[in-house]
């Protein structure tokens, strides 16, 4: 036994290998809020800008399925040494880019990097504990992959405001050194996590997998700018991604030692789990993207300001995590996860009753009810996902779990934009219809505006304009306000389903200790 397997303490290789996740997850987010800044700076359009965005999302999701056969190639220990470093040096990149294809180049070989640092903290925490303690393991692991996303807004906007957005990217740089160093030390690969080297490799189905996850992630990225399905160039990805995760599907399924074993998915609480993950995915990251988007453009909040409204649910978070981690021990999975998604739901309904005239604390109150369900959702569904999964096939049931949950951020991040777009125009259609000469209510208030702007010093005419003006303006408003709750009563529509669907979840998995729970995992 080494020296590192006798001083490290399950707890502490956690804390260690979520050091590196945190920051990686961090950065799916924490760039959001920083775009304008970074297209002023490198004299970009906001759509050129956006690529900072989805060029990483791109090359993120194109790794993170493969990096379970990676590490098997190299090792899991030295594929996440790597990845940390990969990640850190890209970070540095990124800051002193000079120009917008410079920076996307990076940003690219930042998500390439990056891909490997989820999955592999997974397994690695997984492998530290014990059977029984693994709730607490999760709780540690959910802290980097719940509360990352969530206080990234809320760092990007103020190193912005504050500093400079280069600084976004250059504070990776000593946490990726204390990463890289403290994993050095701590961490030893058990021998099935160890090197097995090149033996072969599966060159259609690891071709058929980056071209189908690559084009998906440039629609989903897209797809909303682009008018979806109008735009021919959606349409051939859509095409690309479809008919290739098809055929890679098919031959997966046929090959002895996959790329990404699929197979892992007729697991019932592996399959199981995977679902109500990929549901966290939509939840989480859709409405950290839409609250912060509501409050910037329909209620003039800065960037910073707007990165708060979040802040106060990730502390909820941080401190419900470790108590759930120690619940699921005690209570069924299946009912854990049905109250997070019912909480959620509760959270998401709360939040549909939108007005003009809501206030900071409540945006706060509300983002705290949403996000509370979310320890009962993360801890359980990872606690029964690896319930039944061999210690062999831990890194690639990894790499797929996390590929399930951030593929359901970008399909959630996604569709409620478009859903939050194409609802503005509805209610701003129907509202459109009650501004006639025939209604009192409109004409009261057009007349009051014009006259006000007449006592200003405006000339009637101008003042008619001024007022016919702001009346549209108001009306832009407030459709885009009923949107925003249509998105958020969609949300708690979606969770209450599945709220009930979890009682059909595999019972007495999270509940159990010891072999009962997973004899292989001895």
């Amino acid at each position: 036994m080494s020296a590192a397997e006798r001083v490290s303490s399950p707890l502490l290789i956690a804390v260690v290998a979520s050091l590196a996740a945190f920051m990686e997850v961090l950065d799916t987010t924490i760039v959001n809020v920083a775009l304008s800044h970074i297209g002023g700076s490198l004299a970009a359009s906001q759509d050129e800008s956006a690529w900072v965005l989805t060029s990483y999302l791109v090359a993120n999701g194109i790794v993170l399925p493969l990096s379970g056969w990676i590490a098997g190639v190299i090792g899991r220990k030295n594929y996440f040494l790597l990845s940390i470093a990969g990640f850190t040096a890209a970070s540095f990149a990124c800051g002193i880019s000079t120009s917008l294809p410079m920076l996307i180049g990076f940003r690219l070989l930042q998500g390439f990097a990056g891909g490997g640092l989820q999955p592999m903290q997974l397994s690695i925490v997984m492998d530290a504990f014990p059977p029984e303690k693994r709730g607490v393991a999760f709780g540690i692991t959910g802290m980097t992959m719940i509360v990352a996303p969530i206080l990234g807004p809320t760092l990007g906007g103020f190193i912005t405001d504050s500093f400079n957005w280069r600084w976004i990217f250059f504070m990776n740089v000593p946490i990726g050194i204390l990463a890289l160093t403290l994993v050095n030390r701590l961490v030893v690969d058990p021998e099935h996590a160890k090197a097995k080297g090149l033996l072969s490799i599966d060159y259609i189905g690891l071709t058929l997998i980056v071209i189908g996850l690559g084009a998906m992630q440039v629609v989903l990225d897209k797809g909303q700018e682009d008018d979806w399905f109008d735009s021919r160039f959606i349409l051939t990805f859509t095409a690309i991604s479809v008919v290739s995760l098809i055929a890679a599907t098919i031959w997966l399924l046929r090959q002895d030692d996959p790329v990404i074993d699929i197979r892992l998915m007729a697991t019932r609480s592996f399959g199981m789990a995977c679902l109500m993950i990929f549901f966290v995915g939509v939840a989480l990251y859709a409405s950290s993207t839409m609250l912060p988007l509501l409050v910037q453009s329909q209620f003039g909040y800065d960037a910073t300001t707007a990165g708060l409204v979040l802040s106060p649910g990730g502390f909820a978070l941080v401190l419900l995590m470790p108590i759930v981690g120690r619940l699921v021990n005690r209570f069924e999975a299946s009912h854990l996860i049905a109250l997070g998604m019912l909480t959620i739901s509760l959270g998401m309904w709360l939040t549909s009753y939108l007005t003009p005239q809501i206030d900071y604390d409540t945006f706060v109150m509300m983002r705290v009810i949403q996000v509370l369900g979310l320890p009962f959702l993360f801890i359980p569904c990872s606690t029964m996902a690896f319930s039944n999964i061999p210690p062999e096939k831990g890194n690639k049931a990894s790499a797929l779990y996390s590929m399930i949950r951030n593929v359901g951020g970008s399909i959630g991040i996604s569709l409620m934009l478009s859903y939050q777009v194409r609802h503005q125009q509805i209610h701003q259609s129907i509202l459109a219809e009650h501004l006639t000469p025939v209604n009192p209510a409109y004409q009261n208030l057009l007349s009051r505006y014009t006259d006000s702007l007449i006592n200003l010093g405006n000339t009637s005419t101008a003042a008619g304009v001024s007022a016919m003006n702001r009346m549209y303006e108001e009306l832009q408003n407030q459709a885009a306000i009923l949107a925003y709750s249509d998105v958020f009563r969609l949300l708690a529509a979606i969770t209450l389903i599945l709220s009930f669907l979890a009682l059909l979840m595999p019972r007495n998995q999270a509940g159990q200790k010891g072999t009962a729970a997973n004899p292989a995992a001895h």
